[in-house]
């Protein structure tokens, strides 16, 4: 099969999914045609075709070995025929669990044809300087590895004659899928002494949860804890003080210390 152009689908509030699949991109040597980002609000708005002739790759972070609910919503707003895909999570090197799996299974209800598959690691959304979680990752020697995955998959469609023989991606995961189980309501915290109204971390939420007004305003309904707005500030003035959070956080970042290379499957 020859491909010629693709289309980059992903829900990244942190940026990390969306660094991994640039990179799978320069390693398969092809011109992204259309970029998908499903991050925020709007995107719950759109309906998105991806056409036959077409080559997607499609990319969500792991949420407790899970792919975040909001992002499966959207994901779900596809619309494919029989379109080969590259399937993507990334994950804060604990375990990714389920989320690959469910993944592929979201991705053909609505017309992809998986063909290849990987889990990648991106600095955790609770990582701080106290309790530091594969700090800066993807880093250079995880882009080369996106890089020579985007190699590979371009070797193995290039050998493709019939994309209705493909065989099914041998993923790891079990059905049914993890429970997220019920989390208590709760949200990063503004300093109000050091905020500026900026309005960076409404900008970046991808539920829409934070008001700026005279004060910023958080609806904790609505929170997902991608810590996206804590990562985006430019002063620190927004973060995580809930001390259930601050306790995972502290045990990823004693246990989760070794470093994880990423699985592929082509």
């Amino acid at each position: 099969m020859n491909i010629d152009k693709a289309t980059m689908v992903y829900f990244s509030p942190t940026g990390t999914t969306k660094r991994i699949l640039e990179g799978i991109i320069e390693g398969f040597q092809v011109a992204v045609v259309k970029q998908i980002d499903l991050t925020l609000p709007a995107a719950k708005t759109q309906d998105f075709v991806i056409k036959q002739d077409d080559f997607a790759i499609i990319g969500a972070p792991v949420y407790g070995g899970r792919i975040p609910v909001i992002a499966a919503q959207r994901l779900k707003q596809l619309k494919a025929d029989k379109t080969p895909a590259v399937i993507v999570v990334v994950y804060g090197n604990r375990a990714f669990e389920d989320a690959l799996l469910e993944l592929s299974e979201l991705v053909k209800e609505v017309g992809f044809i998986p063909i290849a598959a990987g889990a990648f690691i991106g600095e955790h959304s609770y990582s701080t300087r106290a309790t530091p979680i594969a700090v800066g990752r993807p880093d250079a020697q995880d882009l080369i590895q996106a890089r020579e995955f985007g190699a590979m998959i371009r070797k193995k469609m290039g050998a493709m004659q019939n994309l209705d023989a493909t065989a099914a991606l041998p993923l790891p995961g079990n059905f049914p899928y993890i429970d997220y189980g019920a989390w208590p309501e709760m949200s990063p915290i503004i300093l109000e002494d050091l905020c500026t109204l900026c309005g960076e971390c409404a900008a970046v939420c991808p539920t829409g949860a934070i008001t700026v007004g005279t004060t910023v305003l958080t609806d904790k309904k609505l929170c997902i804890r991608c810590c996206a707005c804590v990562k985006s500030c430019p002063i620190e003035a927004r973060v995580m003080e809930e001390p259930l959070i601050k306790q995972i956080a502290q045990w990823l970042s004693t246990t989760c210390q070794e470093r994880k290379a990423p699985d592929i499957f082509v």
